[in-house]
């Protein structure tokens, strides 16, 4: 039994020793799967919500001139499941990613890379922090439709 976990262990860390390789191979590539997954190692850094707003209006984030409040002003394109408290499961990253549950930070992640057609912001930036303080403001006042 002891053999088998050594075996485990041995192949966990295998795997772990290549998330960071293959995070910047999907990033060269540009697979939008891989680019919005929390990199090892990754704590999500408190962030200024005044400076997440800007941000959200921000044309400048995007390749094709749309903003995050493009999709999502006045809690345009948010789902029920915005309300939920993160990680939760997201539509679009579900059809479109095949993620099951995701962090709040990896939703923006996934907005930047797909519909907004850029990079993913670091993930240890002061920018990505600020857009998730700001969407979590945007979270307690989010009232899902009850209208079918």
């Amino acid at each position: 039994m002891a053999a088998v976990r050594i075996a485990l262990l041995h192949a966990l860390l295998a795997v772990s020793s290549l998330a960071a390789p293959l995070q910047a191979a999907a990033e060269a590539a540009g697979s939008p799967g891989l680019q919005t997954v929390r990199p090892p190692g990754y704590k999500p850094i408190a962030g200024d919500a005044r400076l997440g707003e800007k941000l959200f209006n921000d044309t400048g984030l995007s390749t094709n001139g749309m903003s995050c409040s493009a999709c999502h002003a006045n809690h345009g394109a948010f789902q029920a499941s915005f309300a939920q408290p993160y990680p939760h499961t997201v539509q679009m990253a579900a059809e479109q990613l095949g993620r099951g549950k995701v962090h709040l930070d990896e939703m923006v992640q996934a907005c930047m890379v797909m519909p907004m057609e850029a990079k993913p912001l670091p993930w240890e930036s002061k920018e990505l922090a600020a857009l998730v303080a700001y969407l979590r403001l945007q979270q307690k006042s989010f009232k899902p439709s009850t209208t079918p």
